[in-house]
């Protein structure tokens, strides 16, 4: 068993972590070298799981996080590589490291973004900036997700930024997801509560809510901003519908008849896209789930 050490790496105390090996694994990974494993925090001097009090969740989520997020780079980012930034809280930690590791190991890596919070991200760390003008290929995407199912179906689009979200990772060779225990479903719905986001034309909010309403049941709500009057804008002056189904569904299909309808851009339902999720877990470890084979 071979044990890594992080410095600073928590946000309690520092970490020691084992590579233990999983018994999901499949086929081959995005990168040649990834360890077929999960992380598994060892308690240290100054941490205890008891030492966290009730009002402590959010402090346990962000380590998860954070737990995930490397993870997720040290396996899949490589030298002279184009990457994908995703959008959304636990993407920040992704960005740390990737920063971390282009200083430490002289990296050359050109980072593209899904929304302008990544494009600030990566200008805030001194990363290379590009597009997909400039590089329409990328060899692999990392982002965050809302839930994510047995099958790694996702939801995204929470922070808004799904559509291009989705086209960034569209563009990738692999597709690499990270999230904390949270978002871990066996089905979409059971964790996540706010539905599935729809960004849409604003001018057709009103029909495609009551289109998809009707075809689907349910129901499609306007986002409403919390800092402003009015409606969530996305980056790309669209408004978002957050449609909050009542059941289960074939996600394939309902995904492609919602962006058929006069008006829809983009749904947040990543169906057959994602290639490995990371799930930075409650007692330190890093639980990675691969598609199920068929």
């Amino acid at each position: 068993m071979r044990v890594q050490q992080w410095a600073g790496f928590s946000l309690k105390a520092p970490l020691l972590f084992s590579v233990l090996r999983c018994g999901n694994s499949r086929g081959s990974s995005c990168c040649s070298s990834a360890p077929r494993c999960c992380w598994r925090r060892k308690h240290v001097v100054g941490f205890s799981s008891r030492s966290y009090s009730a009002g402590s969740e959010v402090v346990m989520a962000e380590e998860a996080k954070k737990l995930a997020a490397y993870a997720a780079v040290d396996n899949h980012i490589q030298n002279n590589q184009i990457v994908g930034v995703g959008s959304g809280s636990t993407i920040v930690y992704a960005v740390d490291r990737l920063a971390e590791r282009v200083r430490q190991e002289k990296l050359k890596i050109i980072c593209v973004p899904t929304s302008f919070q990544a494009r600030q991200l990566i200008l805030k760390h001194g990363l290379s900036l590009s597009d997909l003008d400039r590089h329409p290929e990328l060899d692999v995407a990392i982002d965050g997700a809302d839930e994510v199912d047995a099958s790694l179906t996702l939801i995204k689009g929470g922070g808004g930024c799904l559509t291009q979200e989705k086209i960034v990772a569209g563009c990738a060779k692999h597709f690499v997801v990270i999230a904390d225990y949270r978002k871990d479903s066996k089905a979409l719905g059971q964790q996540w509560k706010k539905g599935v986001p729809v960004e849409v034309i604003p001018m057709a909010y009103v029909p495609v809510s009551r289109t998809i309403a009707r075809r689907f049941g349910g129901e499609a709500v306007l986002r409403m901003a919390v800092s402003k009057a009015g409606p969530v804008v996305t980056d790309n002056s669209n408004f978002i519908l957050d449609w909050k189904f009542e059941h289960a569904q074939n996600w394939k299909e309902v995904n492609t008849a919602i962006k058929m309808i006069p008006g829809v851009v983009e749904t947040g339902l990543f169906v057959g896209m994602a290639e490995r999720v990371y799930f930075g877990m409650e007692d330190g470890s890093v639980k990675i789930r691969d598609p199920p084979v068929n």
